[in-house]
């Protein structure tokens, strides 16, 4: 007879089997396909985006084309868009589009440099100490409001009809964006910021430099394409005041003589250039603005 160590109705599970079961589970894992998750935008078949941005024109232009064709635009009320492009290529071949351009570019540069270096000077000034914020917030505020059109007959007085006014009204068009968005932005500054700065032992100078400046930087750089438009529509009313030289010189030309067609491509000349602008702002801004992470849209 012999004798067991182990209890008759011993509960302990057999070894053996549950080697099995775990080989066969392996087993049975082994043979399934991972199949990896697309998301769905990504099935989807994707446009180019610059084919996506050149429909709209391209739609607009067709259109045109079409209604002149039709004679539902006659050439006094608009000129179709193949009579427009023989004009501005004859204006470029005489040299008076380029000249025009030239000397709008300078008056608009001009305007812009001045402007800058003023709203600018007047927003650190009014955004970094309180007695600069007392003395020249409440003056700014009160001249922003009054329309700089209204301002041409008294900077023609003070100025005179030469290349001063024109700059003037530009320069005055371009100040109080760009003063606004760079104050906005130094008082938007966190103030967990400050404190982090101050805590790290950085001095006045350098909060501002480190700290106050970056911050702000945003929103200087929104007032400044926003003051962009500003400077070419004050640009449109600056040439209208004597100018003998300039985009809006050959307007009033053209308006005097009933030529559409000339005066849509002085304001296609305008577009193009504010869209210039416009785009070389955004890739500094693009530059200057790298460490901060931004939404950019699905």
């Amino acid at each position: 007879m012999s004798i067991s160590h182990a209890p008759p109705d011993s509960s302990e599970p057999d070894i053996s089997l549950i080697s099995d079961a775990k080989k066969t589970d392996t087993d049975d894992h082994s043979s399934l396909d991972l199949v990896p998750l697309v998301p769905t935008s990504s099935r989807r078949t994707r446009v180019p985006r610059w084919l996506r941005r050149t429909t709209g024109p391209l739609v607009l232009l067709a259109l045109w084309q079409l209604l002149s064709s039709t004679g539902v635009l006659t050439s006094d009320v608009l000129a179709s868009p193949g009579r427009i492009a023989q004009v501005g290529w004859d204006l470029i071949d005489s040299g008076s589009l380029t000249s025009a351009m030239a000397t709008s570019l300078q008056r608009v540069a001009i305007g812009l440099l001045l402007g800058t270096v003023i709203g600018t000077g007047l927003a650190l000034v009014s955004g970094l100490f309180r007695i600069g914020e007392d003395l020249v917030d409440a003056p700014v505020q009160m001249l922003r409001t009054v329309p700089f059109v209204g301002l041409i007959p008294l900077f023609i007085i003070w100025f005179g009809i030469g290349e001063a006014p024109k700059v003037a009204i530009i320069t005055l068009g371009v100040t109080f964006p760009l003063y606004l968005n760079v104050y906005a932005g130094i008082r938007g500054v966190d103030s967990q910021l400050i404190e982090a700065g101050e805590s790290l032992g950085l001095s006045r100078w350098g909060l501002v430099r480190h700290v106050v400046l970056p911050g702000a930087l945003p929103n200087a750089m929104t007032g400044l394409r926003y003051s962009l438009g500003i400077a070419w529509l004050a640009l449109v009313f600056a040439e209208q005041i004597n100018a003998d030289a300039g985009i809006g010189f050959l307007m009033v030309q053209a308006r005097d003589f009933l030529q559409t067609d000339v005066i849509v491509v002085c304001l296609i000349v305008y577009a193009f250039l504010g869209l210039l602008a416009d785009f070389l702002v955004r890739t500094l801004e693009r530059l200057l603005l790298q460490w901060r992470p931004t939404f950019t849209g699905r």
